[in-house]
């Protein structure tokens, strides 16, 4: 039987990875240069001039990694010992087994395009910690925080329905719940569109009235699994009654798709089609906009303080849930690592059995897209299931825009009338899907 089929890279001039290492990735560390630049008086009254000097040490060694991507210099071992730089290294070692060229050096513009864009934001954290006492600093905390403040229309709403609807749980049939489901996945699937490393860290805030535009949106559901997800936790509710049902979400942008995120989880614990949920989010600052415990925890408290009265309900409602435990908030250093997913056993067979435990994982986002298919030019009518390449601890479904050229699953025909139609659309998060692998 033939082995996967080759991974995207930047090799493939005027490609969507191609034009992500030439012009997005140096942009995004642009703007960690100047998020640096800009707290320069803050970090001095903290730190006086050890904080000065940090922050020059750190934006130095961001100046020196875009010198290096620009160049297509060879890749380096990282250096400062962390929890999984042996990991890293090792993976890069790896990397240089695979290639055939003479000198056998991983590069920027020849290795894969996701073992890169992972290495470049490893190496924004390596910069931070190797700058103490400054090492804490996320750069990219101000474009996250702006995100969420931006959107607060959009959360307004959302939190308001979310209230009306959990007023009237107890009177829905079930026809009238499972459309509420639906209505509250597809929220959380758009919310998606809200995604910094995809615009170069500009702002994405959610402007527009998402409810509204949800019957807009259906035809851009390129794959839509939702029934299954229906009868899997409808049917865990009914044979489960009388224990415990997990739902894992494993956490994509925070700021305002995080919002989404956590409107959908309350609606699965007042409907009983779950009673308790798993976030997981990254250990570090991750692609621009990525959920950390901090973001997590500063978003949640930023809805229980709001002013508006259902929004501030909301955050109380999940604040509570953390504080029971009917929420649980997880890291791991897996997810920043460059491994795709089928790795995962072998590399955190910790993570992969405690995912084992879940009824139902949900992968929000293109990363963990590119991760569960390990980013490689697939077929667009390769099975999913083909596709994950033996990923399989429960239950999974991916709820992701399209920010990059993998999607398989689809009907014969399908991307080639898509091509003709769009031609960019795999990349500019106008489609999405909903798609889902069961019990073997």
């Amino acid at each position: 039987m033939a082995g996967p089929p080759a991974s995207l890279s930047a090799r493939d001039v005027g490609s969507f990875a191609y034009l992500t290492v030439k012009d997005r990735i140096p942009q995004i560390l642009t703007k960690a240069i100047d998020s640096l630049h800009r707290h320069k008086n803050e970090l001095f009254e903290k730190h006086g001039e050890e904080g000065m000097e940090a922050e020059k040490k750190a934006i130095s060694l961001l100046s020196k990694l875009r010198n290096e991507l620009q160049t297509d210099k060879p890749i380096t071992p990282l250096v400062e010992k962390f929890v999984d730089t042996d990991l890293w290294n090792q993976y890069l070692e790896y990397q240089q087994s695979l290639i055939s060229e003479s000198d056998g050096k991983a590069r920027w513009f020849y290795s894969p395009w996701l073992y890169v864009e992972c290495y470049m934001y490893r190496r924004i954290h390596e910069a931070i910690i190797q700058s103490p006492p400054i090492d804490y600093f996320d750069v990219f905390k101000e474009s996250k925080d702006q995100n969420f403040f931006e959107s607060q229309e959009s959360v307004i709403t959302l939190c308001t329905h979310l209230q009306e609807l959990k007023s009237r749980m107890e009177h829905l049939g079930r026809e009238q719940l499972k459309n509420e489901f639906f209505r509250l996945l597809q929220i959380s699937l758009w919310g998606n569109k809200c995604d910094l490393s995809l615009s170069g860290g500009e702002t994405s805030a959610q402007r527009s009235n998402i409810i509204h535009s949800l019957d807009d949106l259906k035809p851009y559901i390129l794959v839509n699994d939702t029934e299954r997800l229906w009868s899997l936790l409808s049917s865990c509710k009914e044979t489960e009654k009388a224990s415990a049902v997990t739902v894992a979400i494993v956490l994509d942008n925070s700021g305002f798709e995080l919002v989404t995120d956590l409107i959908l989880a309350d609606f699965l614990l007042s409907s009983k089609l779950a009673t308790e949920i798993h976030f997981y989010g990254k250990t570090i600052p991750w692609f621009v906009s990525d959920t950390t415990i901090r973001d997590f925890e500063w978003l949640i408290k930023q809805v229980k303080c709001s002013e508006h009265k259902w929004v501030s309900r909301c955050g109380v409602d999940w604040k509570n849930y953390v504080k029971t435990g009917e929420w649980v908030y997880l890291d791991h250093m897996f997810w920043t690592l460059p491994h795709e997913f089928c790795a995962m056993s072998q590399v955190a067979p910790d993570l992969y059995a405690q995912l084992q435990k879940a009824h139902l994982i949900l992968f929000k986002g293109d990363l963990n897209y590119r991760k569960l298919t390990g980013d490689r030019k697939w077929e667009f009518t390769t099975p999913f299931h083909q596709a994950l390449n033996g990923f399989h601890p429960a239950p999974l479904c991916s709820v992701r825009t399209l920010k990059a050229e993998v999607q398989v699953g689809l009907q014969p025909g399908q991307g080639e009338q898509l091509t003709a139609a769009d031609p960019n659309w795999l990349t500019t998060g106008k489609y999405g899907i909903f798609q889902f692998d069961g019990p073997l």
